[in-house]
Protein backbone atom coordinates (compact mmCIF):
# COMPACT_ATOMS: atom_id res chain seq x y z
CA UNK A 1 0.00 0.00 0.00
CA UNK A 2 1.17 3.57 -1.09
CA UNK A 3 0.71 6.82 1.16
CA UNK A 4 -2.82 7.76 0.46
CA UNK A 5 -3.91 4.61 -1.65
CA UNK A 6 -7.26 3.35 -0.89
CA UNK A 7 -8.63 -0.25 -1.46
CA UNK A 8 -11.05 1.23 -3.98
CA UNK A 9 -7.81 2.28 -5.66
CA UNK A 10 -6.27 -0.79 -5.43
CA UNK A 11 -9.06 -3.03 -6.56
CA UNK A 12 -9.49 -1.06 -9.56
CA UNK A 13 -6.04 -1.49 -10.49
CA UNK A 14 -6.31 -4.61 -10.52
CA UNK A 15 -9.01 -4.82 -13.14
CA UNK A 16 -12.26 -5.19 -10.56
CA UNK A 17 -15.57 -3.77 -11.71
CA UNK A 18 -17.03 -0.64 -9.38
CA UNK A 19 -19.83 -3.40 -8.19
CA UNK A 20 -17.58 -6.02 -7.79
CA UNK A 21 -14.82 -4.09 -5.76
CA UNK A 22 -17.89 -2.53 -3.25
CA UNK A 23 -18.64 -6.94 -2.61
CA UNK A 24 -14.82 -7.29 -1.73
CA UNK A 25 -14.92 -4.28 0.22
CA UNK A 26 -18.15 -5.27 2.13
CA UNK A 27 -16.79 -8.48 3.00
CA UNK A 28 -13.73 -7.15 4.31
CA UNK A 29 -15.26 -4.67 6.49
CA UNK A 30 -16.29 -6.73 9.37
CA UNK A 31 -12.46 -7.40 9.69
CA UNK A 32 -10.48 -4.09 8.41
CA UNK A 33 -11.20 -0.37 8.93
CA UNK A 34 -10.03 0.89 5.30
CA UNK A 35 -9.13 4.26 6.86
CA UNK A 36 -6.51 2.58 9.60
CA UNK A 37 -4.97 1.29 6.74
CA UNK A 38 -0.51 1.87 6.60
CA UNK A 39 1.85 2.67 4.02
CA UNK A 40 3.62 -0.71 3.74
CA UNK A 41 0.91 -2.90 4.90
CA UNK A 42 1.45 -5.64 2.04
CA UNK A 43 -0.99 -7.52 -0.75
CA UNK A 44 -1.17 -9.93 -3.01
CA UNK A 45 -3.16 -10.61 -6.02
CA UNK A 46 -3.76 -13.95 -8.01
CA UNK A 47 -5.67 -14.13 -11.26
CA UNK A 48 -7.37 -17.17 -12.91
CA UNK A 49 -6.18 -18.24 -16.50
CA UNK A 50 -8.76 -15.65 -17.98
CA UNK A 51 -6.53 -12.77 -15.87
CA UNK A 52 -9.56 -12.23 -13.63
CA UNK A 53 -9.02 -11.60 -9.85
CA UNK A 54 -9.01 -15.49 -7.99
CA UNK A 55 -8.11 -14.17 -4.83
CA UNK A 56 -6.63 -11.05 -2.39
CA UNK A 57 -4.69 -11.68 0.69
CA UNK A 58 -4.00 -8.52 2.90
CA UNK A 59 -1.20 -8.30 5.27
CA UNK A 60 -2.14 -6.00 7.90
CA UNK A 61 1.16 -4.96 10.30
CA UNK A 62 1.12 -6.48 13.39
CA UNK A 63 -2.60 -6.87 13.63
CA UNK A 64 -2.98 -10.51 11.14
CA UNK A 65 -4.14 -10.50 7.44
CA UNK A 66 -7.44 -10.92 5.60
CA UNK A 67 -7.84 -14.13 2.13
CA UNK A 68 -10.81 -12.94 0.18
CA UNK A 69 -11.47 -15.89 -2.37
CA UNK A 70 -13.70 -15.63 -5.10
CA UNK A 71 -15.93 -18.71 -5.40
CA UNK A 72 -18.59 -19.06 -7.53
CA UNK A 73 -18.57 -15.10 -8.28
CA UNK A 74 -18.84 -14.44 -4.51
CA UNK A 75 -15.89 -13.20 -2.21
CA UNK A 76 -15.79 -15.36 0.93
CA UNK A 77 -13.49 -13.66 4.05
CA UNK A 78 -11.14 -15.74 6.10
CA UNK A 79 -9.64 -13.41 9.39
CA UNK A 80 -6.60 -15.18 10.60
CA UNK A 81 -5.38 -12.86 13.83
CA UNK A 82 -1.70 -12.16 14.41
CA UNK A 83 -0.47 -14.21 17.87
CA UNK A 84 0.72 -11.25 20.02
CA UNK A 85 3.15 -12.41 22.95
CA UNK A 86 5.03 -10.56 25.43
CA UNK A 87 8.11 -11.36 26.99
CA UNK A 88 10.76 -9.63 29.15
CA UNK A 89 14.05 -9.56 28.37
CA UNK A 90 16.53 -7.64 30.17
CA UNK A 91 19.71 -5.63 28.81
CA UNK A 92 22.91 -4.64 30.37
CA UNK A 93 25.34 -2.49 28.64
CA UNK A 94 27.92 0.46 29.41
CA UNK A 95 27.93 3.86 28.02
CA UNK A 96 30.99 4.32 25.64
CA UNK A 97 29.05 7.07 22.93
CA UNK A 98 25.69 7.39 23.46
CA UNK A 99 23.08 5.86 25.06
CA UNK A 100 21.46 4.71 21.73
CA UNK A 101 24.51 2.71 21.17
CA UNK A 102 24.94 1.37 24.04
CA UNK A 103 21.16 -0.18 23.30
CA UNK A 104 21.81 -1.16 19.80
CA UNK A 105 25.39 -3.07 21.58
CA UNK A 106 22.85 -4.93 23.59
CA UNK A 107 20.87 -5.91 20.88
CA UNK A 108 17.80 -4.19 21.74
CA UNK A 109 15.72 -1.28 19.01
CA UNK A 110 17.09 2.03 20.28
CA UNK A 111 13.51 3.26 21.14
CA UNK A 112 14.66 1.94 24.68
CA UNK A 113 17.04 4.43 25.63
CA UNK A 114 14.15 6.84 24.91
CA UNK A 115 11.80 4.93 26.83
CA UNK A 116 14.77 5.07 29.95
CA UNK A 117 15.23 8.60 29.26
CA UNK A 118 11.30 8.79 30.20
CA UNK A 119 11.22 6.82 33.18
CA UNK A 120 14.52 8.65 34.42
CA UNK A 121 13.68 12.64 33.35
CA UNK A 122 12.83 13.51 36.67
CA UNK A 123 16.98 12.16 37.99
CA UNK A 124 18.94 12.37 35.56
CA UNK A 125 19.49 15.01 33.07
CA UNK A 126 20.11 13.15 29.73
CA UNK A 127 22.32 15.90 28.61
CA UNK A 128 24.47 16.79 31.00
CA UNK A 129 24.59 14.09 33.54
CA UNK A 130 25.71 10.91 30.95
CA UNK A 131 29.03 9.60 31.80
CA UNK A 132 31.60 7.57 29.83
CA UNK A 133 31.49 4.06 31.32
CA UNK A 134 27.94 4.65 32.80
CA UNK A 135 26.67 1.21 33.24
CA UNK A 136 22.60 0.48 33.21
CA UNK A 137 20.00 -2.22 33.45
CA UNK A 138 16.76 -2.68 32.17
CA UNK A 139 14.03 -5.00 32.15
CA UNK A 140 11.29 -4.53 29.96
CA UNK A 141 8.29 -6.03 27.68
CA UNK A 142 8.95 -6.85 24.19
CA UNK A 143 5.97 -7.47 21.91
CA UNK A 144 6.35 -10.05 19.42
CA UNK A 145 3.44 -10.77 16.16
CA UNK A 146 4.11 -14.47 15.20
CA UNK A 147 7.14 -14.78 16.79
CA UNK A 148 8.57 -11.71 15.12
CA UNK A 149 9.34 -8.58 17.16
CA UNK A 150 6.40 -5.96 16.96
CA UNK A 151 6.92 -3.51 19.69
CA UNK A 152 8.75 -2.65 22.72
CA UNK A 153 6.06 -2.37 26.05
CA UNK A 154 6.60 -1.29 29.57
CA UNK A 155 10.14 -0.59 31.59
CA UNK A 156 9.71 -2.64 34.25
CA UNK A 157 12.58 -2.21 36.26
CA UNK A 158 15.57 0.05 35.80
CA UNK A 159 19.06 0.79 37.00
CA UNK A 160 21.41 3.35 36.06
CA UNK A 161 24.86 3.64 37.25
CA UNK A 162 26.28 7.19 37.22
CA UNK A 163 28.89 9.09 39.35
CA UNK A 164 29.32 6.71 41.56
CA UNK A 165 25.23 6.54 42.45
CA UNK A 166 22.54 3.77 41.67
CA UNK A 167 19.23 5.42 39.86
CA UNK A 168 16.76 2.86 40.69
CA UNK A 169 12.82 2.90 38.89
CA UNK A 170 10.38 -0.43 39.43
CA UNK A 171 7.14 0.27 38.09
CA UNK A 172 4.68 -0.49 40.75
CA UNK A 173 0.87 -0.82 40.39
CA UNK A 174 1.47 1.29 36.58
CA UNK A 175 3.64 4.31 38.31
CA UNK A 176 7.73 4.32 39.05
CA UNK A 177 9.03 4.42 42.13
CA UNK A 178 13.11 4.16 43.32
CA UNK A 179 14.08 1.42 45.77
CA UNK A 180 12.70 2.89 48.91
CA UNK A 181 9.36 3.55 47.57
CA UNK A 182 9.21 6.81 46.56
CA UNK A 183 7.42 7.80 43.40
CA UNK A 184 9.94 9.10 40.83
CA UNK A 185 7.77 12.04 39.47
CA UNK A 186 8.41 15.15 40.57
CA UNK A 187 7.38 18.73 40.15
CA UNK A 188 10.44 19.26 37.91
CA UNK A 189 12.00 17.74 34.88
CA UNK A 190 16.05 17.85 35.02
CA UNK A 191 15.71 19.27 31.60
CA UNK A 192 13.44 20.78 28.75
CA UNK A 193 14.95 18.86 26.58
CA UNK A 194 15.81 14.86 25.64
CA UNK A 195 19.27 13.88 24.54
CA UNK A 196 21.22 17.27 23.95
CA UNK A 197 24.10 19.42 25.38
CA UNK A 198 24.83 22.05 27.65
CA UNK A 199 26.32 24.79 25.54
CA UNK A 200 26.74 27.78 28.50
CA UNK A 201 25.76 27.64 32.03
CA UNK A 202 24.02 29.41 34.65
CA UNK A 203 26.13 32.12 35.77
CA UNK A 204 26.59 35.43 37.55
CA UNK A 205 29.11 36.86 34.94
CA UNK A 206 29.61 35.42 31.62
CA UNK A 207 31.01 36.67 27.71
CA UNK A 208 28.49 37.34 25.83
CA UNK A 209 29.06 36.41 22.15
CA UNK A 210 26.98 38.71 20.34
CA UNK A 211 27.35 42.00 22.90
CA UNK A 212 31.23 41.08 23.44
CA UNK A 213 30.80 42.46 27.36
CA UNK A 214 30.61 40.45 30.90
CA UNK A 215 26.87 40.23 31.51
CA UNK A 216 24.88 37.60 34.10
CA UNK A 217 23.65 34.38 32.15
CA UNK A 218 20.40 33.55 34.48
CA UNK A 219 20.17 30.50 32.46
CA UNK A 220 21.06 27.29 31.14
CA UNK A 221 22.16 26.84 27.11
CA UNK A 222 20.96 23.37 25.59
CA UNK A 223 22.48 23.37 21.59
CA UNK A 224 19.83 21.88 19.62
CA UNK A 225 18.61 21.73 16.19
CA UNK A 226 16.33 24.24 14.99
CA UNK A 227 13.27 22.23 15.32
CA UNK A 228 13.40 19.63 18.68
CA UNK A 229 10.97 19.63 20.50
CA UNK A 230 10.85 22.19 23.69
CA UNK A 231 8.79 20.89 26.81
CA UNK A 232 7.05 22.07 29.75
CA UNK A 233 9.23 21.01 32.88
CA UNK A 234 6.18 21.42 35.53
CA UNK A 235 2.89 21.40 34.83
CA UNK A 236 1.24 25.08 35.01
CA UNK A 237 0.01 28.11 33.15
CA UNK A 238 1.38 30.15 30.17
CA UNK A 239 1.85 33.77 31.22
CA UNK A 240 2.91 34.79 27.98
CA UNK A 241 3.98 33.63 24.64
CA UNK A 242 5.42 36.42 22.15
CA UNK A 243 8.50 38.20 21.19
CA UNK A 244 10.76 39.58 23.34
CA UNK A 245 12.37 42.63 22.26
CA UNK A 246 15.59 42.65 25.16
CA UNK A 247 16.97 39.91 23.12
CA UNK A 248 15.16 36.70 23.86
CA UNK A 249 13.65 36.31 20.66
CA UNK A 250 10.27 34.25 21.08
CA UNK A 251 9.92 32.99 24.41
CA UNK A 252 7.05 31.12 26.70
CA UNK A 253 6.89 31.96 30.36
CA UNK A 254 4.84 29.44 32.55
CA UNK A 255 3.66 30.46 36.19
CA UNK A 256 4.07 27.17 38.51
CA UNK A 257 2.50 26.39 41.97
CA UNK A 258 5.10 27.43 44.85
CA UNK A 259 6.37 30.86 43.25
CA UNK A 260 8.02 29.10 40.43
CA UNK A 261 8.19 30.61 36.81
CA UNK A 262 10.04 28.73 33.87
CA UNK A 263 11.19 30.57 30.34
CA UNK A 264 11.94 29.18 27.16
CA UNK A 265 13.92 31.39 25.11
CA UNK A 266 15.37 32.29 21.46
CA UNK A 267 12.39 29.88 19.70
CA UNK A 268 12.12 29.08 16.21
CA UNK A 269 7.92 28.96 17.05
CA UNK A 270 5.45 27.94 19.28
CA UNK A 271 3.33 24.97 19.81
CA UNK A 272 -0.23 24.89 18.24
CA UNK A 273 -2.50 26.73 20.07
CA UNK A 274 -0.14 27.86 23.10
CA UNK A 275 -1.84 30.65 24.42
CA UNK A 276 -1.91 33.33 27.80
CA UNK A 277 -3.96 31.25 30.16
CA UNK A 278 -3.52 28.22 28.63
CA UNK A 279 -2.72 25.30 31.36
CA UNK A 280 0.38 23.02 30.67
CA UNK A 281 1.31 19.69 31.67
CA UNK A 282 4.37 18.35 32.49
CA UNK A 283 6.25 16.77 29.72
CA UNK A 284 3.86 18.79 27.14
CA UNK A 285 5.51 20.06 24.11
CA UNK A 286 4.92 24.07 24.43
CA UNK A 287 7.82 25.08 21.29
CA UNK A 288 10.55 24.27 19.61
CA UNK A 289 13.95 25.17 19.45
CA UNK A 290 15.19 27.97 16.86
CA UNK A 291 17.40 31.11 17.01
CA UNK A 292 15.69 34.01 17.57
CA UNK A 293 16.88 37.17 19.27
CA UNK A 294 20.31 37.40 20.10
CA UNK A 295 21.79 33.74 19.13
CA UNK A 296 24.66 32.57 17.28
CA UNK A 297 23.07 29.69 16.40
CA UNK A 298 20.05 27.36 17.32
CA UNK A 299 19.71 26.71 21.09
CA UNK A 300 17.23 26.74 24.09
CA UNK A 301 17.96 29.34 26.90
CA UNK A 302 15.94 27.82 29.82
CA UNK A 303 15.36 30.24 32.59
CA UNK A 304 13.34 29.93 35.94
CA UNK A 305 12.52 32.62 38.30
CA UNK A 306 11.44 31.63 42.55
CA UNK A 307 9.74 34.54 43.95
CA UNK A 308 10.79 36.93 41.29
CA UNK A 309 14.58 35.72 41.50
CA UNK A 310 16.65 34.12 39.19
CA UNK A 311 17.84 30.92 40.14
CA UNK A 312 20.10 28.16 38.55
CA UNK A 313 18.03 25.59 37.28
CA UNK A 314 20.13 22.96 38.16
CA UNK A 315 19.82 23.42 41.47
CA UNK A 316 16.08 22.81 41.98
CA UNK A 317 15.25 20.05 44.39
CA UNK A 318 12.41 17.79 42.97
CA UNK A 319 9.40 17.36 44.91
CA UNK A 320 7.89 14.35 45.02
CA UNK A 321 4.82 13.07 45.08
CA UNK A 322 2.93 10.91 47.87
CA UNK A 323 5.54 7.67 48.45
CA UNK A 324 3.80 4.34 49.05
CA UNK A 325 1.35 3.77 51.45
CA UNK A 326 3.85 1.70 54.54
CA UNK A 327 1.00 -0.60 54.60
CA UNK A 328 2.43 -1.88 50.93
CA UNK A 329 5.79 -1.01 51.63
CA UNK A 330 6.54 -4.98 52.51
CA UNK A 331 5.26 -5.83 49.64
CA UNK A 332 6.87 -3.80 47.12
CA UNK A 333 10.14 -4.44 48.88
CA UNK A 334 9.36 -7.90 48.06
CA UNK A 335 8.68 -7.20 44.10
CA UNK A 336 11.40 -4.91 44.10
CA UNK A 337 13.75 -7.83 45.72
CA UNK A 338 12.93 -10.32 42.93
CA UNK A 339 12.98 -7.59 40.26
CA UNK A 340 16.71 -6.59 41.24
CA UNK A 341 17.18 -10.15 41.17
CA UNK A 342 16.87 -10.34 37.36
CA UNK A 343 18.68 -7.55 36.68
CA UNK A 344 22.03 -8.65 38.44
CA UNK A 345 21.48 -12.02 37.11
CA UNK A 346 20.45 -10.82 33.49
CA UNK A 347 17.40 -13.58 33.83
CA UNK A 348 14.47 -11.89 32.47
CA UNK A 349 12.34 -13.56 35.58
CA UNK A 350 9.53 -11.96 36.88
CA UNK A 351 7.56 -12.24 39.96
CA UNK A 352 4.39 -14.42 39.61
CA UNK A 353 1.28 -11.52 39.46
CA UNK A 354 3.76 -9.92 36.89
CA UNK A 355 3.74 -13.38 34.64
CA UNK A 356 0.41 -13.88 34.16
CA UNK A 357 -0.24 -10.49 33.07
CA UNK A 358 2.85 -11.20 30.06
CA UNK A 359 0.64 -14.66 29.50
CA UNK A 360 0.33 -15.58 24.91
CA UNK A 361 -2.93 -14.35 23.68
CA UNK A 362 -4.31 -14.12 20.00
CA UNK A 363 -5.40 -11.17 18.95
CA UNK A 364 -8.83 -11.28 18.79
CA UNK A 365 -9.77 -7.70 17.94
CA UNK A 366 -8.56 -7.18 13.91
CA UNK A 367 -9.47 -3.58 13.73
CA UNK A 368 -7.52 -2.95 17.15
CA UNK A 369 -4.36 -1.00 17.75
CA UNK A 370 -2.03 -3.35 18.74
CA UNK A 371 0.80 -0.83 19.87
CA UNK A 372 1.32 -1.65 23.46
CA UNK A 373 3.68 1.29 24.05
CA UNK A 374 3.58 3.83 27.30
CA UNK A 375 0.25 3.38 29.00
Amino acid sequence: MRSGQTLGQVFADLGMGGSDAQAALDQMRPYVDPRRLKPGDVYTATFDSKAALASFELQLEGRGKILLANTEGRWQPTWDPAERTVMPRVVRGELISSLEEAVRAGAAEPELAYEMADVLQWDLDFARDLRRGDRFEVLYEEVLMDGEYHDQGNIIAVRYFNRGKVIEAYRYEDSYYDGEGRPLKKMFLRAPLRFTRVTSPFSRARFHPVLHVNRPHWGVDYGAPVGTPVLATANGTVVSAGWDSGGGGRVVKVRHPNGYITCYLHLSRFADGLRPGRTVSQGEVIAYVGASGLATGPHLDYRVSLNGQWIDPQSISGVPARPIAGSQLAAFRTYRDELRGSLESGQPRLPADKQLRLATAPNTDPSADTRIGRR
